[in-house]
């Protein structure tokens, strides 16, 4: 039998736009992914500052006048974000598998609380160390 409604269904759920509206639940979980991704990214900046102070006074000078400059505060700033972010979906996590908050205004509360509690850590992180 045919399918009559083929042309008028949407194609994906993941449509962005009058098929789909997306959740705080939705957008954090994606954001815990990005986040894992970019702790990569600050672990090979660490890796590279580590390397570069083996290697030669001439290459540690210039990886940590890169780190220490405006651009690498930057992307430090931006990194401990990132790791504290994805500190804080894994723990949601550890807290979902527990049974809690599992419902949808405590998920939504709790997406909104990991955005808020990264950004406070990680100026707290930026100010004190």
């Amino acid at each position: 039998m045919a399918d009559v409604n083929r042309g008028n269904r949407p194609l994906s759920p993941f449509m962005i736009g009058p098929y789909y509206r997306p959740q705080m639940t939705s957008i954090s979980s994606i954001m815990v992914r990005i986040t894992g991704i970019a702790s990569l990214g600050t672990a090979a900046l660490l890796v590279l500052w580590l390397l570069s102070a083996a290697t030669s006074p001439e290459m540690y000078a210039w990886v940590n006048g890169l780190l220490t400059s405006f651009v690498g505060d930057v992307l430090l700033f931006l990194g401990s974000w990132a790791i504290w972010f994805h500190m804080f979906g894994r723990l949601r996590h550890v807290i979902w598998d527990l049974g809690y908050f599992v419902d949808i205004e405590p998920a939504e509360t709790m997406g909104s609380l990991m955005f808020i509690a990264a950004t406070v850590m990680a100026l707290f992180t930026a100010i004190v160390v």
